[in-house]
C-alpha cells in the first residue's frame, strides 16, 4: 500500500481535529483528490474545496498536481488578520 502524509494548517486542522493524516494513494490521485478523501473522513472540511491551497513537498502546486508515494501534502486555508498601520 502506498501512502502520502498530509498536514493540515490553521482552521482546517481545527475542524478536522488533527494536524496530520495519512491517505492511501490510488491511480492518478491529485492534490485536490487528497482533499476530497479528507472531506469524506472529516465532513467538517466541506466548503473549503474552492479556497484551499496545496503544497507538495514544500512547494505550492495547482490542485491538479499528481501525488506520489511518500509525498507530503500540505493543505493551507486562506489566512487573514493583522492590522494596517495608519
Amino acid at each position: 500500500m502506498s501512502t502520502a502524509n498530509v498536514r493540515l494548517f490553521a482552521r482546517l486542522a481545527d475542524l478536522a481535529g488533527t494536524r496530520e493524516a495519512e491517505v492511501e494513494l490510488g491511480e492518478g490521485l491529485t492534490a485536490s483528490g487528497v482533499f476530497d478523501i479528507l472531506v469524506q473522513r472529516y465532513p467538517s472540511l466541506t466548503g473549503f474545496e474552492t479556497i484551499v491551497r496545496f503544497a507538495v513537498n514544500s512547494e505550492y502546486v495547482p490542485a491538479s498536481h499528481p501525488v506520489r508515494p511518500g509525498d507530503e501534502v500540505a493543505l493551507i486555508p486562506p489566512v487573514s488578520g493583522g492590522s494596517r498601520a495608519l
